[in-house]
């Protein structure tokens, strides 16, 4: 089981983090403890106790390939306030994961994210 899964963001981003992770997927952010928090980035968990952590990186690249996968219960909920947000999601061939369906999107930032179910 892991804690949390780290994914970068430039410096200054934190509204846009906040926006997103926040209003979009609707995560709580989490208090960064004091030594932390002056690094910069946020810290998000949902109702399922996925955490997300996004640290300032100073040469900052999304990742493109590699990314998290969140379970949630309520994807098709989830897919529908992505869209309606603007951002694209790409719903993954049932063939390739027989009992579970999942998209793929991209954060604020470029992030790639899945979101996955088991049906």
């Amino acid at each position: 089981m892991f804690h949390h899964v780290q994914l970068a963001c430039p410096l200054g981003s934190e509204e846009n983090l906040r926006a997103y992770y926040g209003g979009v997927l609707g995560m709580r952010e989490r208090p960064k403890p004091a030594l932390l928090a002056v690094r910069g980035g946020c810290w998000f968990i949902d109702l399922y106790g996925s955490e997300l952590h996004l640290g300032v990186e100073q040469d900052f690249r999304p990742a493109r390939k590699a990314h998290p996968c969140l379970v949630r219960p309520d994807l098709d909920e989830l897919a529908a306030r992505v869209e309606a947000a603007g951002y694209a999601i790409v719903w993954a061939d049932p063939d390739e994961t027989p009992g579970i369906r999942r998209f793929h999107t991209h954060d604020c930032l470029g992030n790639r994210l899945e979101f996955m179910s088991e049906v």
